[in-house]
């Protein structure tokens, strides 16, 4: 018999005996990443095990997972999913790391190993494997995402896709027309029964006669009628179908005289005084021979429709304002100022820097010029026609600040977008080529619609309680340019507009005649975006509007304006509010404002100008938030608007500090004023036919006005520690710049100065 041999120990040898009586314990799979889609949205490629930067300067807090490209969007999805964050607005159509193919400005491939990079177009060929992907937002944002654990060709094909799906060959290939499409049929049965009209838009969107009629009534314009002999845009191109003519102005006149004027565009009336003086928009004339029998006559017409026959002045924007080109220009170095470069805030000539980029210069240009034709309006009593040489740029940045300094129903969110509607969407301006949504001009690029916005702004700045709305709605606003799913800023005109959805709604089996704002929304229902509580964000708890609530001697009141108190009541703004301006700025020096003469003392000036007396009159008296508002000028009073510019830089943010400390303890005082309000009520009792008082413990969290509620004794005194002046948008990974090693040389040769950081880029080639 044989002996039998040991077995030698092996590796199982070493392993406890398998239990066969207890339950197996199965390992979690891999988390599988999956990317929230819209309907119609499809996947185009993707690339896993990809570095997304959230520092320049550490990588500890990067986030791994998967970038995905869409036809809608660039969308990275974390391997841990981070808490969600109180301190941001939650985008209901994006998510977090989310950004819109149209907002992308370029798309950057590097490799640190061969030292090569390429700024990547459509339909390119990439010769190397990226290391690195770089993308510079027109929000301003700039995403970095590293390739160092993914596979080298994935990287590169998804590089491309981005790059490809960025530059459309066509508007119909933009996302918004297979969305909407889908999105019609999707809810075509709610939207049949029982429906509001036009989806229950509040905003006047001026495609119909009606919208026109409200308007000339809302401003007593009885000497003005609406006209439709651009029905079908047979006159012109791009302005809307239905105009605002004189009276007195035939058609058959119109007609003739429309052939003179540039792409046929008939002078557009924009806004009537209380007084009869007019505001109108016209194009320079084609022929230089019939320009001063034209000009007579649209003179004439201007003169009979008000009511003291007053003079009408003819002001030209082309002359005495920057051109398109000069803005682009300002925009670029500002963001290079503000974003690209080492934000350096101490550096001596950092605001130096800024005011050198002339982006200030212009808004205060554009303000200085609407101020003037506001006092040829109302304290020359005179009609006014803006002239630029297209009517679709310049004019629509002057006669909406004109408005909005004159009327204060365009201070009210619904009024401020029936102005936008009507002063740059339905006259034409050109958003498609300014934004360069197809990427396919980079010369008529310009961010005419940005400098409305900071215009509007600075008048916020100095007049915080004449305004309804926030300068998180206005920042808001403007990043919704870049979300190709509504129809606001997508088209050149008009025209372009109508003939598109036509096209669009044949092509999706859309019914004929189905409104347009039904089946291709507009922008301004926010739900579409945001939640109702984040919505209540864009409402100023500062506000001495219409309907706007106080307390005197004890009684609830509300601020009222009676019918036409424009300039001519301009008392009963306390002492602390003069001017408008938040206490303490009152004391400051007016020298060198609007009108370069007006005196801190407000003194009599010898030789004065009649502006000079309506401007020194205007600010020698309180401010009425709801009569006329003229902005101050001077430097210290033109500043930079932080929270667009500034809003996703790390060094720039405050922690628990900004103007969103005094917004937070303002909206809970006036949460907290509206909840004693209807306690006060119900101890009153309901009045003969008010409606049902609610319930004793106020309305429900998210039917109330403010979004931050009012605090209980138990609250601490701080603000919350997610506050930040970046509030509601955080820069944690929404501005990466790629590290500097060493010091550039120019630091040592221009001493102070700012260099150019490495991230400044040139198209080259590979």
């Amino acid at each position: 018999m044989f002996s039998v041999k040991p077995m030698k120990p092996t590796f199982k040898c070493y392993l406890p005996p398998v239990q066969t009586d207890v339950k197996k314990t199965i390992e979690p799979p891999i988390k599988k990443l999956e990317p929230k889609l819209l309907q119609g949205e499809i996947v185009v490629n993707e690339v896993n095990f990809v570095r997304k930067c959230i520092s320049a300067e550490s990588s500890q807090d990067d986030l791994w997972g998967k970038l995905i490209c869409t036809n809608f969007k660039v969308s990275f999805i974390p391997q841990d999913a981070p808490t969600k964050q109180k301190s941001k607005l939650s985008h209901l159509l994006l998510g977090e790391h989310d950004i819109p193919l149209t907002c992308l400005e370029q798309v950057v491939t590097v490799n640190d190993t061969k030292g090569k990079k390429k700024v990547l177009g459509s339909n390119q060929k990439l010769k190397f494997n990226p290391t690195e992907l770089i993308l510079y937002c027109k929000d301003l944002r700039i995403i970095r995402f590293c390739f160092d654990e993914a596979g080298p060709e994935s990287a590169k094909k998804v590089c491309l896709a981005i790059a490809h799906y960025s530059h459309p060959a066509d508007l119909q290939l933009l996302f918004g027309f297979e969305y909407q499409g889908r999105r019609y049929h999707e809810f075509k049965g709610e939207q049949v029964n029982g429906s509001s009209p036009r989806g229950g838009l509040q905003t006047p969107i001026f495609d119909r006669p009606s919208d026109w009629d409200r308007e000339i009534k809302r401003t007593g314009a009885s000497e003005w009628r609406v006209c439709s002999i651009n029905e079908g845009y047979a006159i012109s191109q791009s302005l809307p179908e239905y105009v605002v003519v004189p009276v007195s102005m035939a058609d058959q006149d119109l007609k003739k005289y429309s052939t003179f004027f540039t792409d046929q565009r008939i002078p557009l009336w924009c806004w009537n005084h209380p007084n009869g003086s007019a505001l109108v928009r016209m194009t320079s004339i084609s022929d230089p021979l019939q320009q001063k029998k034209i000009d007579q006559r649209i003179f004439t017409a201007i003169t009979k429709s008000h009511p003291h026959r007053s003079e009408v002045i003819k002001s030209d924007l082309d002359k005495c304002l920057p051109t398109i080109l000069d803005i682009q220009c300002a925009f670029v170095k500002i963001r290079q100022i503000c974003v690209i470069d080492p934000f350096e805030e101490s550096e001596e000539r950092w605001l130096t820097s800024i005011e050198n980029s002339r982006w200030l210069e212009y808004v205060r240009a554009f303000l200085k010029q609407s101020a003037e034709i506001v006092y040829l309006l109302d304290g020359k009593n005179a009609s006014v026609i803006l002239q630029e040489e297209e009517d679709r740029d310049l004019c629509c940045v002057v006669s909406s600040l004109v408005q909005l300094m004159l009327d204060p129903h365009y201070r009210s969110v619904i009024g401020f977008q029936g102005l936008v509607q009507k002063e740059w969407v339905m006259a034409g301006h050109r958003f498609l080529d300014r934004c360069n949504h197809l990427k396919k001009n980079d010369k008529v690029e310009s961010p005419l619609f940005i400098l409305f916005l900071d215009c509007v702004w600075q008048m916020m700045n100095q007049y915080p309680a004449a305004f309804e709305f926030t300068e998180a709605y206005l920042t808001v606003l403007s990043d919704s340019m870049w979300i190709p799913l509504f129809s606001t800023f997508l088209f050149n005109s008009p025209k372009q507009r109508a003939q598109h959805l036509m096209d669009f709604a044949k092509n999706k089996a859309i019914p004929q005649g189905e409104d347009q704002v039904v089946f291709f929304p507009p922008v301004w229902n926010w739900s579409q975006q945001f939640s109702t509580k984040d919505q209540t964000l864009f409402n100023n708890p500062m506000y001495v509007g219409k309907g706007a609530a106080c307390v005197q001697n004890g009684e609830v009141k509300s601020f009222r304006r009676t019918k036409k108190n424009y300039s001519s009541t301009l008392r009963g703004t306390p002492s602390s509010m003069r001017n408008g301006l938040r206490g303490g700025e009152e004391t400051l020096p007016r020298r060198g404002s609007l009108v370069s003469e007006l005196k801190p003392d407000f003194s009599v000036v010898k030789d004065e100008s009649p502006s000079e007396r309506f401007f020194r009159d205007w600010f020698s008296r309180p401010a009425d938030q709801q009569g006329v508002l003229i902005p101050l000028l001077i430097p210290s009073h033109v500043a930079l608007w932080k929270l667009f510019f500034l809003r996703w830089v790390p060094e720039a943010c405050i922690h628990k500090g900004g103007p969103v400390t005094a917004y937070h303890k303002l909206s809970q005082l006036v949460d907290e004023i509206e909840i004693l309000q209807i306690h006060l009520r119900r101890y009153k009792g309901p009045s003969p036919g008010s409606s049902p008082l609610p319930s004793p413990s106020g309305p429900p969290s998210d039917q109330r006005r403010m979004y931050f509620k009012a605090s209980s004794p138990n609250d601490p005194p701080t603000p919350p520690e997610y506050l930040s002046s970046s509030f509601p948008f955080t820069p944690v990974g929404n501005l990466c710049r790629r590290g500097i090693h060493g010091t550039p040389i120019s630091k040592f040769l221009n001493g102070a100065r700012i260099w150019l950081s490495t991230e400044t880029l040139a198209n080259d080639t590979v």
